[in-house]
């Protein structure tokens, strides 16, 4: 059922193209006798409006259709010489087909523009090769252009709250779930809901590869990670309160407060580094107290509680300075550790690069839609040029417009749209058959129905979208020449052809969508990952004077980001009838940052053996170590085709107390792992008599 607010938006929609599009054709076709220009007028606020579906307020819309306009007026010129051959077109239709499609690793306004443009070469590309009429072509596409960003400008959607605002809005719960008295387990955690990108609209997600948007990213996952861990401290029986861990609480709740205010005021946030310090004062003041004698040392669960009071204000630090990247557009202090913060020092060239080259691999679901959509226009585009169809632009729209990420969904969008396109075409050819050559009574017709295909189209679904839009390009294609019922006849001939080129690309380019990527790739983080585990626990267990280096997580962080961004193709896709997936993805996210991060902060802060307890410690450590990559393996295998070895399940979590509580880090964060990692191999094991999809029977 579609919400009150989002009838509207569509609505508005819907008026601003109508409007575009009717004060761009009429005089264009009427007044001046441009015919060619008036049908460029009519398609390019369609193109940009309707099958673009660019997110953000309308000012911010109508900016990236006037960014948009020069590369329009660049595909329309190449597609208007291209047409003079067939395997010249198709050629351009294959490389512009994969560049625009692939320009979603620029973020999601892009991504939304890219079908706009890619109309433009279609309709440019096909007979007849009449370069004289590029200048006609250029003005109608230039003012239906302008047309549709004015209207964005006058009648506007509301704006969302931006990201900038949601996170200080959150940044002021935790600051007060870290003052004294706190606030319920549960508001801390909805406060971090509304940090997850998935829950923010497009236009407000920072998804750009620039300094500024990555650290606004990782300073929500951060914000997120410190509420989640003010709510477990909340939930976790009370050790005796003791005055270090207090005053650490109140440095945190004073940072979250400043860090909100410059997120909302720009003023000057406290000075850099002094939550660092208080942390390894912090941190000196427990090896102080838990070196003493035995008599002396305080209890497993104050420094259980202060170890998480520790790892939660790592998580404001990292807040900090993820803050301070995202205003100032990079560290006014070296951001350490290093390695998550790699981005800060990088020019806007290089991150852009990165950003591409990481994407150009197989196992990338953002390259393999770009793939599939580029072979599947080409293949259309010879397919129509070769058989000279009729309209055969028609052809390539819809490859363009029913091709889904999985077959099972291009199949169900291909049904409906030849089913409504049957019935359009039944009804537009019975209109042309009774109108004849009445070119007023179209004219007449045009905007009306425009505005009802606009509005109804996208709230009734496919098959009457495409049943309306029939009758669109009726009762516009009458107005242009002399029409037939055969226009409709050459509509339906394309629409099933450009149907089944787009059903075949489907089922033979990557024909589960993501769902197959995102169990290779969570399983490749999980592999990536695990590795961490025994080697923080053997840095944070080096002797005084032994290295205490953080190890490698710049792959790991690689490998995060193609997890994340197969799971949120995953999540944005319709499930298959009959299939759903148990599987716990957030859990594993959730779990890989854990890791990466512990990896980080563990050998900075975490409390290391004294020289008589090292051998225990150490032995304790290496054994839950090995449990959790044991743990983490099997999880990985059951994700894909691999099937662990016979015999029991590893152990993964520590069967005793640490031997000494100068361990009581590791085993706090080793614990939490060991628990979340449970969780997600119960969500990944297949129930008797059901297996995982692309996982052999045991």
């Amino acid at each position: 059922m579609i919400a009150g607010t989002q009838r509207a938006t569509i609505l508005r929609r819907a008026v601003r193209v109508t409007v575009a599009a009717s004060v761009g054709f009429y005089p264009l076709l009427y007044g001046a006798g441009l015919p060619v220009a008036a049908l460029y007028a009519l398609f390019a606020p369609i193109a940009m409006g309707l099958l673009s579906v660019v997110p953000g307020s309308g000012p911010q819309r109508a900016s990236v259709m006037l960014r948009a306009l020069p590369p329009a007026l660049v595909l329309a010129t190449l597609g208007t010489l291209l047409a003079a051959d067939t395997w010249a077109a198709v050629g351009g239709m294959l490389v512009i087909g994969f560049l625009l499609a692939f320009v979603a690793v620029a973020g999601p306004r892009p991504a939304g523009i890219a079908p706009g443009l890619q109309l433009f070469y279609i309709l440019a590309c096909f007979p007849p090769y009449a370069p004289d009429t590029l200048v006609e072509r250029l003005a109608g596409l230039t003012a239906g252009a302008l047309l549709l960003a004015a209207c964005e400008t006058l009648l506007p959607d509301p704006a969302a709250p931006s990201y900038r605002e949601r996170l200080a809005a959150a940044l002021d719960e935790a600051a007060r779930g870290a003052a004294p008295g706190g606030v319920p387990p549960q508001r801390l955690r909805d406060a971090g809901s509304t940090l997850r990108l998935a829950d923010v609209p497009p236009a407000e997600r920072p998804a750009g590869a620039g300094r500024a948007d990555r650290a606004l990213e990782q300073a929500g996952r951060s914000a997120r990670r410190l509420l989640d861990q003010l709510a477990t401290l909340a939930e976790t029986p009370s050790a005796p309160a003791d005055p270090e861990t207090t005053a650490l609480l109140g440095r945190v709740a004073e940072l979250c407060t400043a860090c909100a205010r410059f997120l909302r005021t720009g003023s000057r946030p406290p000075p850099a580094g002094e939550l660092e310090k208080a942390m390894r004062g912090f941190q000196a003041d427990r090896v102080r107290l838990a070196s003493g004698p035995p008599g002396e040392r305080l209890p497993l669960d104050v420094l259980r509680r202060q170890s998480r009071v520790l790892a939660l204000a790592e998580s404001a630090r990292m807040v900090e300075i993820t803050v301070d990247i995202a205003t100032h557009g990079g560290p006014t202090e070296p951001a350490a550790p290093r390695e998550l913060f790699w981005y800060a020092e990088l020019s806007t060239p290089r991150l852009w690069a990165r950003r591409v080259l990481g994407n150009v691999t197989f196992r990338s679901v953002l390259f393999q839609n770009a793939v599939r959509t580029a072979l599947g226009l080409a293949a259309a585009r010879a397919v129509a040029g070769s058989l000279d169809l009729a309209h055969g632009f028609w052809v390539l729209l819809s490859v363009l417009t029913l091709g889904r990420t999985t077959a099972g969904a291009t199949w169900r969008a291909v049904r409906l749209a030849v089913a409504g396109n049957a019935a359009g075409a039944l009804v537009a050819g019975a209109l042309v058959i009774g109108l004849g050559r009445h070119t007023d009574v179209y004219a007449a017709l045009l905007a009306p129905v425009m505005l009802v295909a606009f509005a109804l189209g996208p709230l009734l679904g496919i098959a009457y979208a495409q049943a309306l839009f029939t009758l669109v390009v009726a009762t516009a294609f009458a107005q242009i020449a002399p029409v037939t019922w055969r226009l409709s006849e050459a509509r339906m001939i394309d629409v099933v052809t450009g149907s089944v080129i787009g059903l075949l690309c489907g089922l033979l380019a990557w024909p589960a969508g993501a769902r197959r990527e995102v169990h290779r790739a969570m399983a490749g983080l999980l592999r990536t990952c695990a590795p961490l585990v025994p080697v923080t626990a053997q840095a944070l267990l080096a002797p005084p004077g032994g290295s205490r280096t953080a190890p490698e997580t710049l792959p790991g962080v690689h490998r995060l980001r193609l997890a994340e961004a197969a799971y949120a193709q995953f999540r944005a896709e319709t499930p298959v009838d009959g299939e759903s997936d148990r599987a716990d993805w957030h859990a594993v996210l959730i779990a890989a940052n854990h890791m990466l991060l512990g990896a980080q902060w563990l050998p900075r802060f975490g409390l290391r053996p004294a020289s008589g307890a090292t051998d225990a410690s150490a032995a304790w450590a290496r054994g839950t170590a090995s449990g959790l990559v044991a743990r983490t393996d099997r999880i990985a295998r059951l994700l894909t085709a691999e099937r662990p070895g016979p015999g029991p399940a590893p152990r993964s979590a520590p069967d005793r107390d640490p031997p000494s509580p100068l361990s009581v880090d590791l085993e706090v964060w080793m614990t939490s792992l060991a628990h979340q990692l449970a969780r997600i191999e119960y969500s990944v094991t297949p129930p008797p008599g059901r297996e995982l999809p692309g996982v052999p029977p045991r």
